[in-house]
């Protein structure tokens, strides 16, 4: 994930009221799953616990929708024009004095496709994402830490029995990409596309 300057994301979206709240679950009706298959009182409920296990005060907000809104939001804030999993946006600044947490986006399409493919429930898709989003907003950065987040998100994730969380998918493809040649001694390591102040979310 990438990290620029902060916002707040609800803000943005057309039609969507912040309401004062510590946390908060969006579902957009352009989701069209069933809704046992996301039950909006266990998502507010894994929510808040995982912001208290993060250490993350302040209100937080999830929005769950489409690719589609995912790769808009990926193209504005990142220039990348393809949909991902999660963005992260933390606070731009205090709202009416209160503190901030930040905002999550997920894209409920990529989680399903993903949990289809990993052989588990978008249910626990959806809370790993988030999992991994709050970890960012609460200042973890796998990309430039030597394995806290990693940890950190192991050990959560087994905490709650989730499956392998977005770190730990990607490190075979990591370790393959970074093998040096015989006798080199330099490591490549995955370039990460500079950020401005017009590019505030984080993405896997």
């Amino acid at each position: 994930m990438e990290q620029g300057a902060a916002c707040s994301l609800l803000f943005l979206l057309p039609g969507v009221e912040r309401r004062l709240s510590l946390c908060m679950i969006l579902i957009e009706p352009e989701v069209h799953v069933p809704r046992a298959a996301l039950p909006k009182r266990e998502l507010s409920r894994f929510l808040k616990d995982a912001c208290e296990r993060v250490g993350l005060a302040g209100e937080v907000s999830v929005l769950l929708t489409t690719d589609e809104q995912l790769r808009s939001l990926n193209r504005r804030f990142r220039r990348k024009d393809r949909p991902t999993d999660v963005l992260s946006f933390p606070p731009a600044a205090l709202l009416g004095g209160e503190p901030q947490g930040g905002d999550l986006a997920i894209s409920v399409d990529t989680a399903k496709a993903q949990a289809a493919s990993l052989g588990h429930s978008l249910l626990e898709e959806v809370k790993i994402l988030m999992l991994h989003g709050l970890l960012h907003l609460a200042g973890f950065d796998h990309e430039q830490d030597t394995g806290g987040m990693a940890r950190r998100e192991g050990f959560l994730r087994r905490a709650y029995g989730l499956p392998a969380g977005l770190i730990q998918r990607a490190q075979p493809a990591k370790r393959a990409r970074v093998q040096p040649a015989a006798g080199d001694p330099r490591v490549t390591t995955r370039s990460r596309p500079t950020t401005s102040p017009r590019s505030p979310a984080r993405s896997r």
